[in-house]
């Protein structure tokens, strides 16, 4: 008869994979996930006593000028292609289609104004934002619902979001894309079209052209 597990003293009766297995755990579910994951989510998969923190750092320096990097988005983690090797990729980029202009100007508004309430957008923008707008922008997940702000009637904010970060290949909001990463996404022209007019002029008109032609478009 075996002699059962005994307690080491740190609340536990088995002691934890070495860290050597725990890179190896943390990188196959890195690998196979489609979304960034959590230290916590990576610790609810890992035997008991596993340090997630510590075997994504060091998996993170094992990447280090390889093909692929170990970055954080948010919160999470991921498994994403080094920078310098994207061009590598654009056979395999799925075109899609452009938001529309007011579309991106909100998305520009929230990510660098957040968290921004309705009303403070079309204050910044100077005109109307119609509710297709905000929806597509939610639909997309670049968008989420933030806390209310205590002043009358509770208003909702919005902010951006871990996809927003992770499409950008952002760690926090603080690092946003300026106007020549937006063009380079295809997010931008390059100039706006001749005789457009400038914010706050003419523009609730337009605006209200562009979200009938999406929704034509769908």
């Amino acid at each position: 008869m075996t002699d059962a597990p005994q307690d080491d003293g740190t609340g536990t009766l088995f002691e934890a994979p070495p860290m050597a297995e725990q890179e190896r755990m943390v990188e196959a579910v890195l690998f196979a996930s489609a979304e960034p994951v959590t230290i916590a989510d990576l610790e609810a998969r890992m035997p008991h006593g596993s340090d997630a923190a510590q075997a994504v750092e060091t998996l993170k320096k094992r990447y280090e000028g390889r093909g692929v990097r170990v970055v954080q988005v948010g919160e999470a983690w991921a498994i994403r292609t080094a920078p310098d090797l994207g061009f590598l990729m654009q056979k395999e980029t799925v075109e899609t289609r452009k938001l529309s202009r007011a579309a991106i100007e909100t998305l520009a508004i929230v990510a660098y104004h957040q968290p921004c309430t309705r009303a403070e957008i079309e204050e910044i923008r100077g005109v109307s934002v119609s509710r297709g707008t905000i929806d597509q922008l939610l639909e997309m997940e670049w968008i989420r619902l933030g806390r209310r702000r205590m002043t009358p009637g509770r208003p909702v904010t919005f902010v951006v979001t871990p996809e927003f970060l992770d499409h950008f290949g952002l760690e926090n909001a603080r690092d946003l894309p300026g106007l020549k990463e937006l063009r380079a996404a295809g997010l931008l022209e390059n100039r706006p079209p001749p005789g457009a007019a400038p914010l706050g002029e003419g523009r609730e008109e337009e605006e209200n052209e562009e979200q009938t032609e999406l929704f034509e478009e769908e």
